[in-house]
Order: structure tokens, then sequence, then C-alpha cells
């Protein structure tokens, strides 16, 4: 009886210490490291589903990176030119923060105001995000459609 009172001990202890602080923890490693946009996509908010537009990332803007830390540090580096001549435009840095049971992802560039994002998608290779503010309605059914973002490792 003791053993199994014990056992059971071990048992409630080891269950109460894995936490969601390890789920975002893991969530955030995999979201650290340089991200490349690839396209954006203007979705439904009727159905989110339905493909309004969609503007596949060309020319310069594919070296477009968000880079993200696990101390919170997120910076993102934009790129312009034309055909093997692109430049850095300018690079914005800031802070983020990560909810990871609302999947919400907030990212404020210094002296910029903070953007909401749902992250869609997160695997080692991709990430989408939905953007929760600011969206319009591009289909004309008075419902907000949904801005997409999608990037690649």
């Amino acid at each position: 009886m003791k053993k199994q009172l014990l056992l059971f001990a071990f048992s409630a202890l080891a269950l109460t210490s894995c936490k969601d602080d390890d789920l975002q923890a893991y969530e955030m490693d995999m979201m650290k490291g340089d991200w490349k946009e690839v396209k954006t996509e203007i979705i439904s908010g009727k159905d989110n589903k339905t493909v309004i537009k969609s503007f596949p990332t060309v020319g310069c803007a594919t070296k477009n990176t968000l880079f993200f830390r696990t101390d919170f540090y997120v910076s993102y580096t934009a790129y312009t030119g034309t055909g093997a001549d692109c430049q850095m435009n300018g690079k914005s840095e800031g802070k983020y923060t990560y909810d990871q049971e609302s999947k919400t992802l907030g990212i404020k560039f210094d002296n910029e105001e903070n953007i909401d994002y749902r992250v869609d998608i997160l695997t080692n290779r991709d990430l989408r995000l939905a953007q929760k503010s600011g969206n319009l309605d591009m289909d004309g059914d008075k419902i907000p459609d949904i801005t997409y973002i999608t990037y690649k490792r």
C-alpha cells in the first residue's frame, strides 16, 4: 500500500511539473532563426478558405528575412533592387510576445505599434501567420478578409 501511495505521489508531482511553459518553449525554439517570406494571401473572412488574392514573393523581396530569438528579440530585414542587384533597404528590430494557448504572436518593432498575428502553421520548415487586425473587406461581402503571410526556412 505504501509503495502504491508513493508511486501515486511521484506521478502527481511529475504530471504537475509538465506545464504549458514547456510547450511554449518548444514552439519558440522551433520559431527561432531566419524565415524567408514566400507569399502573401488574402483569404475570405467568411469561410477562411477561399483565396481572394495571392502574391508570391518575387525579385529581391525573396531575400526579406524575419528573424526570431528565444529571448523575445525579433528583426525584419527588407531588400530592394532589380535583377541580381539586391540591396538591403532597411532593418527593423524589436520584441515579440507569444501565447502558446491562443497561438498569438505579437510583434512590436521599435517606434512602431504592436501587431498581433495568429500562428496558423509552425513547423521546422514552415511558418504561416494570420494578421489579426487591420484586415479589410476585399471581396465586398462586408466581412473583413484575413491576410496570411507564409515564410519558409
